[in-house]
């Protein structure tokens, strides 16, 4: 798993911004952005602004719990692809395979702990 800058760095580039967009995002200079990309220590409010900037959530997941997160990410992102390969946006799925349920980007958390609700 990459480190927490590795992954800001790559949410950055997903997104199609370069370092000097993140001033206009959230106030923080490219110089500032750059240093922190490279080896920062950023405070906690300053990476909830930096992830708010790139569209993202700052979230504790307990170790416990880690493989079934990132099994879920993985999951949503290989569906997002075969969708993709088959010419169907996400807002033109077939709604009888959902049986009611929100999309993994709607809800990513859905049925994580077992629970129905």
């Amino acid at each position: 798993m990459d480190t927490l800058l590795q992954q800001l760095k790559k949410r950055r580039l997903d997104l199609g911004l370069k370092q000097n967009d993140m001033m206009l995002r959230v106030g923080v200079s490219r110089q500032q952005y750059q240093r922190l990309e490279s080896k920062g220590n950023p405070r906690l409010d300053t990476l909830q602004l930096i992830a708010k900037g790139l569209n993202s959530e700052v979230v504790l997941i307990p170790k416990e719990k880690l493989g079934a997160v990132l099994a879920v990410l993985e999951r949503s992102v290989n569906e997002e692809q075969e969708a993709g390969s088959e010419g169907i946006s996400s807002g033109q799925r077939d709604p009888s395979n959902s049986v009611n349920k929100k999309s993994l980007f709607d809800d990513p958390w859905q049925d994580l702990l077992g629970d129905d609700s």
